[in-house]
């Protein structure tokens, strides 16, 4: 038995004024097959590109370890130069990935390598940011604490990307205080007797290929798969939903900086505790 997903929508190319009447206000996601063939990047941006134009920069890796209560928000697992990380995709299978890495901080220079697309929305300029992978890494599913309009643009390779809205939370054991799901869910292959809420869970599915653009909604929970070595860049439009927009401030401002004062005042007994609220919360919807 799979999760019960549907593909997400797939158009070659599309205006601006079909994006906002079709996908952006009814907020559903979509993926644009063509949309960046004018940029550098979509035939410059491979592994080797980037392991010479930034392989001595060290950049901090993540891997698919659970939450520690002694780990900071977003607290790096390990640190690598760029050029040993890209060798080391290339060579074999590795959980360490890049995620929320900042290219105009980092290596400005790529900058020139891409445009700002017009899709009516207005993007945040300061805010592009590369996601790396090894095969067979991915991400926990967590949605992104700002809730902004996600536009994700794959290099090389391929990705599998499995998408809810938020109105499904009731079905997805959500950690309260947090961005994430419990952890030890394969969401590429769940277990339905461990967790049978995810059996009415309604979302979408894609595999990304090199140059196609995911767009994702506000809010949207999104679980990535590296099907082979590659990257991605994304660029984020601020949440435009009041309700959305709201809860961003308070995740960023109050849920952020609580959850850090519970971990230091109960250390683990803390993770614990969220991870069974979890479950029970989840098992009132059944």
């Amino acid at each position: 038995m799979q999760l019960n997903l549907q593909q997400i929508p797939r158009v070659e190319t599309i205006t601006k004024e079909d994006f906002l009447k079709n996908y952006f206000k009814p907020q559903k996601p979509l993926v644009i097959e063509q949309g960046i063939k004018d940029w550098p990047a979509y035939s410059k941006w491979n592994l080797d590109y980037m392991k010479a134009v930034a392989g001595d920069i060290t950049v901090p890796l993540y891997d698919d370890r659970p939450v520690d209560y002694k780990d900071g928000f977003n607290e790096a697992h390990k640190r690598m130069k760029m050029g040993d990380y890209i060798e080391l995709l290339k060579r074999e299978p590795t959980k360490y990935r890049i995620f929320l890495w900042n290219i105009l901080k980092e290596v400005p220079q790529l900058q020139n390598d891409f445009k700002y697309p017009d899709f009516g929305l207005r993007l945040m300029k300061s805010l592009p940011m590369l996601f790396f992978g090894g095969r067979d890494s991915y991400t926990f599913m967590h949605y992104d604490i700002d809730l902004a309009n996600i536009f994700h643009f794959h290099f090389q390779g391929e990705k599998q990307c499995i998408l809810f809205d938020q109105n499904q939370n009731k079905y997805l054991y959500k950690v309260p205080h947090s961005l994430i799901t419990r952890e030890d869910i394969d969401f590429a292959n769940p277990d339905f007797e461990k967790w049978p809420a995810l059996q009415h869970a309604k979302g979408w599915i894609c595999d990304l290929n090199h140059g196609e653009t995911l767009y994702m909604p506000e809010g949207y929970w999104h679980y990535m798969r590296y099907i082979t070595p590659g990257f991605s860049m994304s660029l984020r439009s601020i949440a435009r939903n009041p309700k959305n927009l709201g809860k961003a401030v308070y995740n960023v401002f109050l849920m952020r900086n609580y959850d850090n004062v519970m971990r230091r005042i109960r250390g683990q007994k803390w993770i614990d505790w969220k991870n069974d609220k979890a479950i029970s919360n989840t098992n009132r919807f059944l």
